[in-house]
């Protein structure tokens, strides 16, 4: 199987996040996209199918700031939607061949099982429960779970204080399964983005999720609402395909680790989640 020249992507694992008045969305600039690289595959391989297809479906979120946020332009902008572009682009596939999939965080394993998409980068959480139905390359980026509150909240400071209150989160994630373990009473609904609502109205005294998401969602709404206390969980990003592709998996990971080298992943991060969070050394890919 011949790789080629890698492009790629950026990593971080951010503490504590406390925003200052940041830019509030997410802007992909006039960067160009990483040019498409002349390359051949085995043939067989996923890589050799997308390659002669030239074109690729990438599922990500359209309702996040930094990562994966619906712009003007009709399509996607943030972090994880830069780390597609690289991948297609190693692929052969330039930006335009490249179809943007609205996936949320409960479709993510339907939309891959189902061939609905190629790949899914979408603030996905890497876990042994769902390594039984998809495949994951990365992780590429560390994220933890913290809280976000209204600006003036001075009674919620770390996730012992969420025991018994209602809060925010989205159906099918782990931060959601992490609020019933540690005894508070999630409120669930499909996008975080949904969760600000409730949190203006007193309907929660809190969201909880990654602190990245979190930490757009603030930026993107300066002076309503801050992040506190410290992650209190472990995220590793990872880029979700079809249980079992282990080619394209291993492929991934070459394309990752390549990128971390020739910095054009720190390149992708500065100009996305890095208007706002402190670029920080990616994680190693698990070659499981």
């Amino acid at each position: 199987m011949k790789r080629m020249r890698t492009p790629l992507i950026a990593l971080a694992a951010v503490g504590a996040l406390a925003l200052s008045a940041c830019a509030g969305s997410t802007d992909s600039g006039d960067d160009a996209a990483p040019a498409p690289a002349d390359v051949s595959f085995e043939e067989g391989t996923t890589m050799a199918a997308l390659n002669e297809a030239g074109k690729i479906t990438i599922g990500t979120k359209f309702d996040q700031p930094l990562f994966g946020l619906m712009g003007p332009s009709g399509t996607p902008e943030g972090f994880d939607v830069e780390i597609g572009k690289i991948i297609a682009a190693e692929l052969g596939i330039s930006e335009e061949n490249i179809e943007w999939k609205e996936t949320v965080s409960a479709n993510r394993e339907p939309f891959i099982e189902n061939g609905q998409v190629d790949l899914v980068i979408a603030t996905y959480t890497i876990n042994d429960e769902r390594k039984e139905v998809v495949s994951f390359a990365g992780p590429y980026y560390m994220a933890g779970q913290s809280i976000l509150v209204l600006a003036d909240n001075e009674d919620i400071t770390s996730e012992d204080d969420l025991v018994g209150q209602p809060v925010c989160s989205v159906t099918g994630s782990t931060p959601a399964a992490m609020l019933e373990e540690i005894g508070a009473e999630p409120v669930l609904t499909d996008t975080y983005s949904n969760c600000l609502e409730p949190l203006r109205n007193g309907a929660v005294v809190a969201v909880s999720t990654d602190n990245v998401i979190l930490a757009g969602l603030a930026a993107q709404n300066e002076g309503e609402f801050k992040v506190v206390g410290e992650p209190f969980t472990e995220e590793p990003y990872g880029i979700g395909l079809a249980l079992d592709d282990t080619d394209f998996r291993m492929w991934i990971n070459d394309v990752l680790e390549a990128s971390y080298e020739d910095g054009s992943y720190e390149e992708a991060w500065n100009k996305t989640a890095g208007t706002v969070l402190p670029y920080v050394d990616p994680p190693t890919p698990d070659r499981y």
